[in-house]
């Protein structure tokens, strides 16, 4: 009987807020690639971010590999959607924001709305603190 080659599913998922994630974890896609572009080894990446698997890190990279054009352009995407967010939070001071929100309630209102970017830009710094990419 010959060797049986059998396709695995590719450990990428998206989550509500349409980021990519890797095997079960929560680490973010770009997270890995720019620690692999900038040098790491997937065995070192594993050792950053133990929640993901090796299995899965040169899975990733390897669809990485193949697909260079479209994960640069979703990385490109990331990139954008996080400068935008920076840009909205420098417009608030936290201590102006914090006045504004007890009193208006258009500006609370704005302030929910962007709720999910504060935290999803929070999650991505602290991301790559943790990967030594920014102090």
């Amino acid at each position: 009987m010959g060797f049986v080659i059998k396709t695995d599913t590719l450990p990428i998922y998206e989550d509500d807020s349409g980021s990519l994630r890797v095997g079960k974890s929560r680490v973010l896609l770009e997270i890995v690639i720019r620690a692999f572009q900038d040098g790491a080894s997937p065995e070192t990446i594993v050792q950053r971010y133990p929640t993901i698997t090796l299995a899965d890190v040169y899975s990733v990279v390897g669809y990485y590999l193949r697909h260079r054009k479209e994960i640069d352009e979703y990385l490109a995407r990331r990139e954008e959607l996080a400068q935008q967010v920076r840009k909205r939070i420098e417009l608030f001071s936290y201590d102006e924001m914090t006045e504004k929100m007890m009193g208006n309630p258009a500006v609370r209102a704005e302030y929910d709305d962007l709720k999910p970017e504060f935290v999803l830009l929070d999650e991505l710094l602290k991301a790559r603190h943790q990967a030594g990419l920014i102090s």
